[in-house]
């Protein structure tokens, strides 16, 4: 009798250990799922317009998640985040591919911050969070510089901390890009080589300050390149480097972001590039379901008549917290020789303008 008086409690002991285990720890599962139909003018050099479904994004890239975290004690705690990208139209996976390509990390944080060992997003992605009112739509500033909406880093240490309104960060990563060339913004750069410390590097950082109702950050962002590197970044002298400044205000409910990335492109065969990118954009809550954004961006490229203006209009209609449906409109000025699309991962015609549309749905869960 003794004997099972004393197993039973000391399983009722273990019971409460994994229930208070089990209150000190946190996963959740959310996503993204976004699609419509875009039509785009002039989508190749004959000047034939075209109506499809997008892969990579709509209003916003579709995307399923995992984030959890756990209480050590102390203020510390132990997180995780797990992102993976996919096509809607197709089901296929984003990012070249990548079982996790969108995040893939694991660090720890307390009041001094966080600290990520992983795939992340880095300082110039997190620079332009408040200040893009677009974000990553099919028509916006992603279209003209894709690696924008994309700036992640493979193999990479990172922190990122707000202490009074001051936010810092920093990435360092041993190898930007292992996946190859596939995918938006990749440059087939996976580093980590015995012997060469600065092979696919990458180095970003982000100051900023949030006010009430205003608020502004600036960032730095290098990657050199190696052997087999896209964009003409086949040696570890080669670098892309990108500074960002930007900044947003409230007028009552309406928000006004711009700001500015100036790119320097150092590589191989003499094909040193300088650009500048401006946006500036307004979002305005017509009610509290009906929304409506726009921005005007211009790359000026230095001594180049290849500069672009790209000019954006969106409507959403939240049906409800999670579901939202919405209408883009945008028009691109290609320069000179100049081929941007208007949006992401489209083509056009080679110093065309092209106009686009595109209506879908959203839900988030």
């Amino acid at each position: 009798m003794k004997k099972t008086v004393a197993m039973s409690a000391m399983a009722l002991a273990a019971g409460l250990c994994a229930s208070q285990a089990m209150a000190q720890s946190s996963v959740t599962i959310y996503g993204i799922i976004d699609t419509g139909v875009v039509y785009t003018t002039n989508a190749n050099a004959a000047g034939n317009s075209v109506f499809k479904v997008p892969s990579l994004t709509g209003s916003f890239p579709s995307r399923l998640g995992f984030r959890g975290t756990e209480d050590l004690g102390g203020g510390l705690q132990a997180m995780f985040v797990l992102e993976s990208g996919f096509a809607p139209d197709t089901g296929a996976m984003g990012q070249g591919g990548r079982l996790f390509g969108r995040q893939s990390y694991v660090g720890l944080k307390g009041d001094w911050g966080q600290v990520m060992l992983g795939r992340q997003i880095n300082m110039t992605y997190i620079s332009q969070l408040k200040t893009d009112v677009m974000g990553p739509n099919i028509f916006a500033i992603g279209s003209i510089d894709p690696y924008l909406p994309n700036a992640r880093s493979d193999n990479s240490i990172g922190y990122l901390g707000t202490f009074s309104g001051f936010t810092v960060g920093a990435t360092y990563s041993f190898g930007r890009d292992a996946a190859g060339p596939a995918g938006p913004a990749a440059t087939n750069c996976p580093g980590e080589v015995a012997g060469n410390s600065k092979a696919c590097r990458q180095v970003t950082g982000l100051l900023g300050y949030d006010g009430r109702g205003w608020g502004v950050t600036t960032s730095y962002d290098i990657l050199y390149g190696n052997t087999g590197a896209s964009n003409g970044l086949t040696s570890s002298d080669n670098t892309d480097q990108r500074v960002t400044l930007n900044g947003y205000f409230m007028l009552g409910d309406v928000k006004i972001g711009g700001g500015v990335v100036d790119r320097r492109t150092r590589a191989a065969a003499n094909t040193n590039t300088d650009s500048d990118l401006y946006y500036l954009g307004v979002s305005y809550p017509l009610s509290v379901a009906l929304v409506v954004d726009a921005q005007v961006s211009r790359l000026n490229v230095k001594g180049s008549d290849n500069d672009v203006t790209l000019s954006v209009a969106r409507l959403t209609y939240n049906l409800s917290k999670r579901t939202a449906l919405y209408t883009s409109v945008g028009y691109i000025k290609n320069g000179g020789t100049s081929a941007v699309a208007i949006d992401a991962g489209g083509t056009v015609g080679a110093g065309k303008n092209q106009f686009g549309v595109m209506s879908g749905i959203r839900h988030t869960f």
